[in-house]
């Protein structure tokens, strides 16, 4: 896998760009190596809370397009992240109930996009991830959005259940798509709101759906059992939107 120019390699390309206060995704270190330089790294990593992955020689030279990683590659962020609080400013901005995409643990990268592109689309206020075991800002992602990262903040969190509880005490109401549920036409959507979107394969986590005020299904009639989930995410979000429409 190739993370293009938002790639770092070397000790001291990885060291100043967390010393700079570059946004580091991710940071992968050879496996076994403790020497001082790369302790230092590891710590500066920690103090900016990124996720440090323990791999291979094999690994990084796989990932490396300079050949010279010196056991050490950090991906950083294409864009720069917002905070939760950014989301809620641009809402009272507008002087609208907040709408906002949470992402519980989507992978593909141009997933990700597509769906920061449908929530520029739709007046979403920003889109929520998780730090772990998703996609981040990469190049791909940037470029799936069509421009829609310009406009639309992402803000990236530690715990996506405890966030939407915190959501909730500001009056959001949350839906989460999953099969299991309601036909999302028979839900109040109108208000301030949340729309989560599960991962590719697993769909809604139990913690994050039990946190959920509804639980919405898209109705379907074909041989397959399921939509993309980006697609998912467009039909979910255009349903918000007729119900805002419809209630003013």
């Amino acid at each position: 896998m190739r993370y293009e120019e938002y790639t770092i390699e070397g000790r001291n390309a990885v060291t100043e760009a967390f010393r700079s206060g570059k946004t580091i995704d991710k940071l992968f270190v050879l496996d076994g190596c403790h020497d001082g330089a790369v302790n230092t790294i590891k710590s500066l990593a920690r103090k900016q809370d990124a996720i440090i992955n323990y791999v291979s020689k094999e690994r990084l030279d796989q990932m490396s397009s300079t050949g010279k990683h010196q056991g050490v590659i950090a991906m950083a962020a294409a864009y720069e992240y917002a905070e939760v609080e950014d989301i809620l400013q641009a809402a009272k901005d507008k002087d609208e109930p907040p709408f906002v995409f949470v992402l519980d643990e989507l992978e593909d990268p141009h997933n990700l996009g597509a769906i920061i592109r449908t929530a520029n689309l739709c007046g979403a206020h920003g889109v929520i991830i998780p730090k772990r075991r998703a996609a981040g800002l990469t190049a791909t992602v940037v470029k799936a959005s069509a421009g829609a990262i310009n406009y639309t903040p992402v803000a990236k969190v530690t715990n996506i259940a405890k966030t939407i509880e915190e959501l909730k005490e500001e009056g959001i109401w949350f839906v989460c798509a999953d099969m299991d549920g309601d036909v999302m036409y028979r839900h109040n959507l109108t208000g301030p709101i949340g729309l989560v979107i599960g991962n590719e394969g697993n769909g809604v986590s139990r913690l994050v759906k039990e946190k959920c005020d509804y639980v919405a299904s898209i109705p379907m009639k074909g041989d397959i059992d399921s939509l993309n989930a980006s697609v998912a995410a467009g039909v979910l979000a255009y349903e918000i939107v007729r119900q805002r429409l419809q209630a003013k």
